[in-house]
């Protein structure tokens, strides 16, 4: 009898585990129907890095403009510029232009231009707690853990506004136990850029060392 209750808990535990992934994943999929709408985004963003273990706090402020496989990153005095085939980081302080070409690789799995679609593959998905905001905002979580054992993140949290279903808060917990918190501030799409927002000219920057790989 003690046998037969726990094969039906375990039963019973992996049915609600299977009906929570596909709930997660339904909603994922709407986050990306909504997303597909747009031909471009524009964000602003808080950037958080916590490590309690080597007492590090780290908080800035950012933005984003994605086209495609285009994006521009603002992020601590740093400039990313992609035009979809190289990566342009360009650092005032030093000086100095790194120019290297996107891989494809898991380790760019969150790259800007793929920061509201990289949960597509690679992840086993699990719903999670539910956040409530002002305004009557909700916030739901999904527990996305990486499928490749070798990879950096224990796990990642994605916060989805359910009313919008735009992504709120992306946190990756690392197997170091460093947390990287990414919360949205605003959110526009299909805004006008500029024809030359992911063009990188050289002669922009007469007096900088550029290093290509």
């Amino acid at each position: 009898m003690k046998k037969q209750i726990k094969l039906f808990s375990v039963l019973l535990l992996s049915g609600i585990a299977f009906a929570q992934a596909q709930r997660a994943e339904a909603l994922l999929d709407e986050v990306s129907e909504s997303l597909a709408q747009f031909d471009n985004i524009s964000i602003t963003f808080t950037y958080e890095l916590v490590n309690r273990k080597e007492l590090i706090q780290q908080k800035e402020k950012g933005s984003l403009i994605i086209e495609g496989d285009a994006y521009l990153l603002k992020l601590m005095g740093i400039e990313q510029l992609s035009d979809g085939t190289n990566k342009h980081t360009i650092n005032p302080e030093n000086e100095e232009v790194l120019i290297e070409p996107l891989s494809d690789g898991f380790d760019e799995g969150l790259s800007p231009s793929k920061i509201f679609s990289f949960y597509k593959k690679g992840y086993r998905f699990e719903w999670d707690i539910t956040q409530p905001l002002y305004g009557g905002r909700k916030i739901q979580y999904i527990k996305l853990t990486p499928i490749d054992t070798y990879a950096q993140a224990s796990y990642l949290l994605l916060g989805i506004d359910t009313r919008t279903k735009q992504i709120y808060k992306l946190i990756e917990v690392g197997n170091d136990g460093t947390e990287t918190t990414l919360t949205i501030g605003s959110f526009k799409s299909n805004v006008e850029i500029p024809t030359n927002t992911f063009v990188f000219s050289a002669s922009d920057y007469p007096n900088y060392y550029i290093d290509r790989f």
